[in-house]
């Protein structure tokens, strides 16, 4: 079981990446912020300072097409923000 499954790479996230050293990861429902520092710093090999974590819920969505209403539910994900040491920093593009 992977804990930490994408990072976040949006132009809010980039802001704070550049401003304040932090990076968001969507990360496992069930992880806690102790396994997601140890799964960061094991991965990237840097020093994480502080984890905040935010849990999503699933909205209902609907919409209309020629076959009728289609509904359905996004799905629910788990976010971390993870504020790493200063001068560390994390490459996302760099094993592309």
């Amino acid at each position: 079981m992977s804990i930490i499954i994408k990072p976040v790479v949006t132009e809010k996230m980039t802001a704070q990446t550049e401003k304040l050293n932090r990076y968001g990861f969507v990360v496992d429902h069930k992880a806690n912020k102790v396994q997601i520092k140890k799964a960061v710093e094991g991965m990237y090999s840097v020093t994480v300072e502080s984890v905040n974590t935010m849990v999503y819920a699933g909205k209902s969505k609907s919409r209309f097409t020629k076959a009728g209403l289609i509904s359905g539910r996004t799905n629910r994900f788990k976010k971390a923000i993870i504020t790493v040491a200063e001068g560390d920093v994390i490459d996302f593009y760099s094993n592309i």
